[in-house]
């Protein structure tokens, strides 16, 4: 499909080819007073990036070629390492650290995590992962200043380029980021997963994440754009993969309180409890979050509890079990069409709408190390979760509730799956290179009921089939199975340069039962009741390739590109699911493409950190929306099909500095800046519907800006973000008009949102505090087509919260 592509890529790679001779540089560190070896100690040539980790017996090592290394070795518990060696010495050296002995600052910690920010991004391996010459970010929870307690996803992603963010509610019970014209509902164009597997509901059939992580249980996210598909899966946005805390390696027990109060009756506790005892580590978590919402009938109830237990066998073998469930109830105010927005952006005429989900995740990993040059892994998961929608919602969002019967829609989403992945480095031609090979099986079985709820107000999520016997209904069942084999490697043609071409190989076998009941009354007459009886079997076997390329200078610095190809397959939703507000091509396929990525990035002597980036995303056979005459009323109703073949492409950037560096000397105050901005152009290249050609991209704001300025002194820690998008459409017509009584189509307007945040840490005690929309702008960022809405869901007014945070 890309094969020529491919091979330009190949062709450009010979450029850098050179036969520079590499020494391998390696080592121990260990503790200056008791001797003993420390692990997961970063360990780097501050000249040229050659960045390594500590393993359990604390030996490093990496490759170079130049006659002096300067090394760095950093950790938060110890002193900052710096000296310079001479590679022509190849035997082992010993580094001892010395404890720091008082407790630092928050600015002092800031100033060591500025020293290295660079580790930030993903290192060429990982474990038995490989993410040489790709677009890696990674955001790090735990040093966040974000609203963590409500999941502020705006401030949370402030430092990933170019994100599209949903703001619909002011607790973040779910995740829904979007980006490069990927509609961000419920992340469903990203492969989502937790400490490496699979967590949204079905990962081809319907890759939609109820499920968010609590913030506060977070140590970072790694983000890897559109290249993930070759070791991830297939999706266009890449893979979002939500690291948790880890055990204290040092305490037994350590105890973290969490408690957060804010606007609208908003309360959330976190509770967590961690440690290590020999051999045997554990660290477990509870989340409870409560409120009324920022508008009537918005009510919410959430509990969350996440377990990890891990158990080391000996230095190199250790097994890992982790349990997640997460329930919740929410009040739905239902969404609004543009007049009722611009009257009253909070009103609700919706009150017997509820939202309910239930998600249990299971896990059971066994790690395996070799040697030091081999690592092999493999991962057991599973699913157990459903969520159930009850409402009235009329495609005319103005119409009052006549407190009828409701509809309910409920799905339920059980799977399984194996993933195994084993990584070699070896030398070919005297070069060092690394291979990847891996494996997975996921076989899940998913159900979809759509019929008649109560006439109630409560959450009633029961079938009223007896009751209202007048009301048509459906019952689907998803089996589905899945199987690919996948591999990387990576040809470092010179120590700076590395090839790394890879593959995916995907069998794919998705299904669909359903029975539907058709029933039309009129006047109280039932004149049909007719029940069709469906099946759908849908077979696929293809590969996708892909290539990346990385070159590092001397100075920090480093050119990457890649090249990927990208699979979406339909959806449940977009085959099945009956939706007053829009209808179903009864022919839609699925979508294909590829994303490319030329970038670089590093930072100049400490003081400025970068990530600039082109990047172009060809996409066929999109699924989108279409204004389309419905023959039986003369009425214009939305259609969802496959509407064209578009390109999106554009510049993303990130440039952090650091200002304490360049303007203070004050080890006692802190000051940075960062600038994440990203500028889009799309358009729809062909289409089976002439209109269609040279319209704009549907969720792609040309303008994307998030920038920050962070300011402390001593404990004392302050904040200040500005985020703007520009203007989009939400269908492929670029509608603007203001007039569709469901709300679904239109413009979704320019916004600009200011948040602010404060902390203060004394000892084992911690106070944050901030308010988010500042400036109070009324805005929405989504036209939901189902639930919450259909129609407008605003966004957040002003609002306040502070954490209160207890370490024991």
């Amino acid at each position: 499909m890309i094969s020529c592509r491919l091979l330009h890529f190949s062709f450009f790679s010979l450029f850098f080819l050179s036969l520079q001779a590499q020494i391998r540089f390696e080592g121990y560190v260990k503790d200056s007073n008791t001797g003993l070896p420390i692990s997961e100690v970063q360990v780097f040539d501050k000249g040229y990036n050659k960045l390594a980790m500590t393993a359990k017996n604390g030996y490093f090592e990496f490759d170079s070629s130049v006659n002096e290394l300067q090394v760095v070795v950093f950790t938060y518990e110890y002193e900052v390492y710096e000296k310079t060696f001479s590679s022509s010495d190849t035997a082992p050296v010993t580094i001892q650290l010395s404890p720091i002995t008082e407790e630092l600052s928050e600015v002092a910690i800031d100033a060591r995590r500025a020293k290295v920010f660079e580790m930030a991004r993903l290192k060429d391996i990982e474990g038995t992962a490989i993410y040489a010459g790709k677009k890696t970010e990674v955001v790090l929870v735990d040093q966040s200043m974000a609203n963590l307690a409500s999941n502020n996803a705006r401030q949370i992603y402030s430092q990933v380029a170019g994100l599209n963010i949903y703001q619909n509610d002011d607790a973040g019970l779910q995740l829904n980021i979007g980006g490069r014209g990927l509609d961000p509902n419920r992340t469903s164009n990203f492969n989502t997963r937790q400490n490496g597997y699979d967590i949204s509901a079905d990962v081809l059939g319907y890759p939609e994440s109820y499920y968010a992580p609590a913030s506060e249980g977070l140590q970072q996210i790694q983000i890897i754009r559109g290249a993930a598909s070759l070791q991830y899966g297939t999706q266009f946005g890449g893979l979002v993969n939500f690291i948790m805390k880890k055990p204290n390696p040092s305490k037994k027990a350590e105890i973290i309180l969490r408690n957060t109060v804010g606007s609208n009756g908003l309360y959330t506790n976190f509770t967590s409890i961690g440690g290590t005892c020999n051999k045997f580590s554990y660290y477990t978590f509870f989340n409870l979050k409560t409120g009324n919402g920022f508008r009537p009938n918005s009510d919410f109830d959430s509990q969350n509890t996440y377990s990890y237990f891990g158990y080391e066998f000996t230095k190199k073998t250790k097994i890992s079990a982790e349990i997640t469930y997460l329930h919740y109830l929410a009040h739905q105010p239902g969404g609004l069409t543009d007049e009722m927005f611009y009257t009253n952006p909070f009103q609700s005429n919706r009150s017997r709408n509820w939202f309910q989900v239930n998600w249990a995740l299971y896990n059971l990993k066994f790690e395996h190390r070799f040697s030091e040059k081999t690592n092999f892994s493999f991962s057991a998961f599973g699913l157990n979760a459903s969520r159930d929608a009850l409402g009235f919602r009329d495609r005319r969002v103005a119409t009052p509730d006549p407190f009828e019967e409701r509809e309910l829609i409920r799905g339920t989403y059980s799977n399984f799956g194996f993933e195994t992945r084993f990584l070699h480095e070896y030398k070919l031609f005297d070069k060092k290179s690394v291979f990847l090979l891996g494996a997975k099986y996921y076989d899940s079985f998913n159900t979809a009921n759509q019929g008649p709820g109560s006439a109630n107000s409560d959450a009633d999520f029961n079938f009223q089939y007896d009751r209202f016997d007048w009301v048509s209904n459906q019952t689907n069942s998803y089996p589905n199975l899945n199987y690919s084999v996948f591999g990387e490697h990576i040809f470092y043609l010179t120590p700076k340069f590395s090839v790394t071409p890879g593959f995916r190989y995907e069998s794919i076998l998705t299904q669909a039962d359903g029975v539907l009941r058709d029933i039309i009354v009129i006047y109280g007459t039932k004149i049909r009741d007719e029940t069709l009886v469906t099946s759908e079997s849908r077979q696929r076997n293809f590969v996708l390739l892909g290539m990346g390329m990385s070159y590092k200078s001397t100075n920090s610095l480093e050119f990457y590109a890649n090249l990927s190809e990208n699979y979406r397959s339909v959806t449940f939703a977009d085959i099945t699911i009956v939706n007053p507000s829009y209808k179903i091509d009864p022919n839609i396929s699925d979508e294909m493409g590829y994303t490319a990525d030329l970038g670089i990035r590093g930072d100049l002597k400490k003081y400025i950190s970068y990530d600039i980036g082109l990047f172009y995303l060809n996409y066929s056979d999109r699924i989108g929306f279409l204004l389309e005459e419905d023959s039986s009323d003369n009425s214009v109703k939305t259609k969802r099909t496959n509407v064209g073949d578009a390109i999106i492409y554009g510049m993303e950037s990130l440039v952090d500095f650091n200002l304490s560096k360049l303007l203070l000397r004050d080890n006692r105050f802190l000051w940075s800046l960062f600038i994440n901005s990203s500028f889009i152009g799309s358009e729809y290249i062909s289409s089976p519907n002439d209109i269609l050609e040279g319209k704009e991209v549907e969720f792609v704001p040309d303008v994307n800006i998030k920038t920050g300025l962070k300011f402390g002194y001593k404990n004392l820690l302050s904040s200040l973000q500005y985020t703007y998008l520009s203007s989009q459409y939400t269908d492929a017509t670029n509608s603007t008009s203001n007039s569709d009584p469901s709300g679904v189509l239109g413009v979704l307007p320019a916004y600009g949102i200011l948040d602010f945040s404060l902390s203060y840490k004394y000892k084992r005690f911690k106070l944050e505090t901030g308010i988010n929309n500042v400036l109070n702008n009324y805005y929405f960022t989504r036209r939901a087509t189902g639930y919450p809405g259909p129609g407008i869901i605003p966004s957040a007014p002003r609002n306040f919260y502070a954490t209160f945070e207890i370490k024991i």
